[in-house]
């Protein structure tokens, strides 16, 4: 996990991320409070808040970063002795047992390993742990260096047991990354949390995984419009918006993490084919679905088929819809959002 840079700059930043639009009606009585609860933190190398709207909820809050909290520390690989290390430790010598929290998330990263043909690979550790993006001591690893790590990587090499819910990794040195898809499990978690403590209005932001909750409190029945990162500049810009409810969206880009060696970028989405960066034409992509976790999982698995191939997979897709941005600055929108997205900043230029 990285070290916790300038929380203050985060915490404004965010407040930049949604557009809340109203209407001439004003809701009519409600039990929702004028000005939500809200709780701001520095968890998993990110910033998380979590904003509640209900009436008389403010307590629920703790309730839901102790489930941030626990679940962070059974996932995170690089701090402490979570559940994913132990499994990581195990690589072969023998299954690891895990809670049933750690194994619904493996089950979930190896069925996108699967339905992908290994663009999204949850065995990616040896590559991520070789470039380090994210962290001080990130690098360019040499050519032998990638090689060496892409002989490790092979989701079918993952056996899972249901009856007994344990873990193995079949070769040593095997690692697990469930990064990619980590805080999107995190993220529905906590919408169970919320919806079983009574909340049906509130806003989840854990760093690029937004989930809305209900209705916007601003105006009757309303949705939340909720902007787009702009993948070229610092969380919290943003190039446009859409009106959702009750549905998450998840943004990744190539500018979110990177680091520079000899004035080329080399961004954080690892090809686990290549052993580097996807390179193709896109940008970012901002994937809008009811599930947080299926869209961390597509958002890896659109950066690898790129623009058109993506689009057209997203197309084919129910209940999922994208905006994706180009490094030319142009805007595509799946067939879904093409009457609903409104641009804000006029550096892009939607295409389709």
């Amino acid at each position: 996990m990285r070290a916790r840079k300038n929380l203050n700059y985060f915490i404004l930043l965010f407040s930049m991320l949604f557009i809340i639009s109203g209407c001439s009606e004003e809701k009519e009585e409600t039990q929702l409070t004028k000005e939500p609860y809200s709780k701001t933190e520095f968890l998993m190398g990110t910033v998380v808040n979590i904003k509640i709207y209900d009436e008389g909820k403010k307590d629920v809050i703790a309730i839901v970063f102790d489930r941030i909290k626990e679940l962070s520390n059974k996932i995170t690989v690089n701090e402490g002795q979570s559940e994913v290390e132990k499994i990581n430790e195990q690589a072969g010598i023998q299954p690891q047992e895990v809670s049933e929290d750690v194994y619904t998330l493996v089950e979930a990263a190896y069925e996108y390993s699967s339905e992908s043909d290994g663009s999204f690979d949850l065995t990616v550790g040896p590559l991520t742990n070789l470039w380090r993006i994210g962290f001080d001591d990130a690098k360019k690893p040499t050519q032998s260096e990638i090689e060496n790590s892409l002989s490790l990587i092979d989701y079918t090499k993952v056996e899972l047991d249901d009856e007994k819910r344990t873990v193995f990794l079949k070769e040593e040195n095997m690692r697990l990354d469930l990064g990619a898809i980590a805080k999107g499990y995190i993220t529905d978690e906590v919408v169970k949390v919320l919806k079983s403590n009574g909340v049906s209005t509130a806003i989840i932001d854990l760093g690029g995984n937004i989930f809305v909750l209900g209705n916007s409190p601003r105006a009757k029945d309303a949705e939340w419009n909720v902007g787009i990162q702009n993948p070229f500049e610092t969380r919290g810009e943003i190039l446009g918006s859409i009106p959702i409810s009750n549905k998450t969206i998840v943004t990744s880009g190539i500018y979110e993490r990177f680091i520079e060696v000899d004035g080329v970028k080399y961004h954080h989405l690892l090809d686990p084919k290549t052993g580097d960066p996807f390179d193709n034409e896109l940008a970012g992509v901002s994937i809008v679905t009811d599930k947080s976790i299926d869209g961390d999982g597509l958002s890896t698995v659109v950066f690898s088929k790129g623009l058109q191939e993506g689009l057209d997979f997203i197309n084919q897709s129910e209940d999922v819809e994208a905006v994706f941005v180009t490094k030319d600055k142009s805007i595509y929108l799946s067939k879904g959002l093409k009457e609903q997205f409104r641009l804000n900043d006029d550096e892009f230029t939607i295409r389709n």
